[in-house]
């Protein structure tokens, strides 16, 4: 149950925060064009935009991680110069970062306390961290044991040890860089209502948020960022989602989803799984049919991904069978399901999916190095030319096939993922949260990409935590609670109701 955090001391700095006139480039392409705003004390104010758009650039400068090239940070009046996160700390301005910082050979409370170690004469305080810990937790609402290695955690509970990291530093401003992406319903609502409690204490919320919904309920001042400049500060009283998406984009989004073209219902089945058990996956089957977009749905943690990993063959299964057309698939062999047919796109692209160091034309051609070398070496025409031509047909936008998979927008990174897996022309394509952490925009060439995919003949299995994804796209869907299914849901019976209802449900034993 979440309690009221305390309010905040006076000893740590605080007024508003105005940033005039900001600019940043990065090898002489500009990231922030004479960006100017005011952060005020007791209020949520939001930071939206497409990627790319310099929001998250933004951020940083905020946070000390990067210094602006032009322009200057107040404080309460006060010329304020930010070269590290310590010198942002230092003056009450904290990060809860979109890519995690955490340390996996740590604790969780030696994470949560890690720079602010509680000691007394060089000699840490482990008891009494435990229990400011424990205490921190239960008024937030999040239950985590305190003695887990962090690497052990889900990503989702990496999240939660960010958040407590921050919020147990007694900061003025907090910036949180899409805070909500990794967590569940129930966690994003304790989170909201944490974020809600640090604005009534006095601290200001700068939310970095690609979910507008999210947006418009928590904030109370949303400043839209495109191409690097400021396009307009508003006041969330009176913004529509409409009319937030047309100052991100410069035009209306006339509609959100791809018109929905029935399935084939006499197509024939690609993909058969037959009462499939593996870790976290219990007796589970169904078929796919060609051309067909299969949503699968549930809370997170019911079990989504560990079926996608036991369909791929990148887990092992204990029981049951996999069967790509005529062919069974045995063993514990991706790259096996790879060449017959069967590609996976990884819930984390910087995780599990992506080298971010290593090119754009590397990243795509690695999956099938067999189509593009001669003899054992890597044919440079064959392999740019093929690279080329997938790139086209899933619009990834690149200055070059050279460029680091790391400098590009977060939406252009996942449709690498596309572009990777169209290399192998595959029969069944299993996307596991195929459009996290992109943008509006992005997400719409991506729900254009999966449809044409399908449109295509390509079989598609679609997990989404995003409810309105599987509404949106899905032409049938399964919905999973504790590694089994609950539910099968078509036509009018997928709605939203029926698929919490049976995201909700126990499973009982077939």
């Amino acid at each position: 149950m979440f309690e009221e955090l305390p309010h905040r001391t006076a000893d740590t700095p605080g007024g508003d925060l105005v940033v005039a006139g900001v600019s940043k480039r990065f090898g002489g392409v500009p990231a922030l064009i004479d960006v100017s705003l005011t952060v005020e004390p007791g209020k949520v104010h939001a930071l939206i935009g497409e990627n790319g758009a310099g929001k998250s650039t933004l951020g940083k400068i905020i946070s000390g991680v990067i210094e602006p090239d032009e322009g200057e940070l107040t404080l309460g009046g006060r010329p304020i110069a930010l070269r590290s996160p310590r010198e942002a700390l230092a003056n009450g301005i904290i990060t809860i970062a979109q890519e995690l910082t955490i340390v996996p050979a740590l604790t969780v409370a030696e994470n949560v306390y890690l720079g602010s170690e509680i000691a007394t004469a060089g000699f840490v305080r482990r008891r009494e961290a435990k229990r400011q810990f424990r205490d921190l937790a239960h008024r937030i609402g999040f239950d985590l044991p305190p003695d887990a290695l962090v690497g052990t955690l889900s990503i989702a509970d990496q999240q939660k040890v960010e958040i407590m990291r921050a919020l147990s530093r007694n900061a003025s401003i907090v910036v949180m860089d899409e805070p909500s992406a990794a967590l569940s319903r129930s966690e994003t609502a304790a989170l909201h209502e944490v974020i809600r409690s640090l604005a009534r204490r006095g601290s200001a919320v700068v939310l970095i948020s690609h979910f507008l919904s999210e947006v418009l309920s928590l904030a109370d001042t949303i400043t839209t960022l495109r191409d690097g400049r400021l396009i307009r500060t508003v006041e969330s009283e009176g913004a529509t989602e409409e009319s937030l998406i047309e100052g991100m984009l410069g035009r209306s989004l006339s509609s959100a989803f791809p018109e929905k073209v029935p399935a084939d219902p006499d197509a024939p089945v690609v993909l058969e799984v037959d009462h499939v058990s593996a870790p976290g996956v219990t007796d589970c089957s169904f078929v796919l049919h060609r051309g067909e977009i299969l949503g699968i749905a549930g809370l997170v943690g019911a079990g989504r991904s560990e079926l996608a990993r036991a369909v791929f063959r990148d887990a092992k299964v204990s029981a049951g069978t996999v069967r790509l057309g005529d062919a069974e698939l045995a063993g514990r062999h991706p790259q096996r399901s790879i060449r017959r047919g069967l590609v996976l796109i990884p819930e984390s692209r910087k995780r599990l999916g992506l080298m971010m160091g290593r090119s754009v034309k590397e990243n795509i051609s690695l999956s099938r190095l067999d189509l593009v070398s001669r003899a054992g070496w890597i044919a440079g025409i064959r392999e740019r030319r093929a690279v080329s031509e997938v790139m086209k047909a899933t619009s990834v936008k690149a200055a070059s096939m050279g460029m680091a998979a790391m400098m590009l927008s977060g939406g252009n990174q996942q449709k690498l993922l596309f572009a990777r897996s169209m290399m192998c022309s595959p029969a069944v394509l299993i996307a596991d949260e195929p459009t996290r952490g992109v943008d509006v925009g992005s997400k719409r060439a991506i729900y254009d990409l999966l449809v044409q995919m399908a449109k295509d003949g390509m079989g598609m299995i679609m997990i989404s935590s995003e409810l309105e994804e599987i509404l949106g796209l899905a032409h049938r869907t399964l919905v999973m609670s504790h590694g089994r299914f609950t539910a099968e849901l078509t036509g009018e019976d997928m709605n939203e109701q029926a698929v919490l209802a049976a995201a909700f449900a126990e499973a009982s034993p077939t």
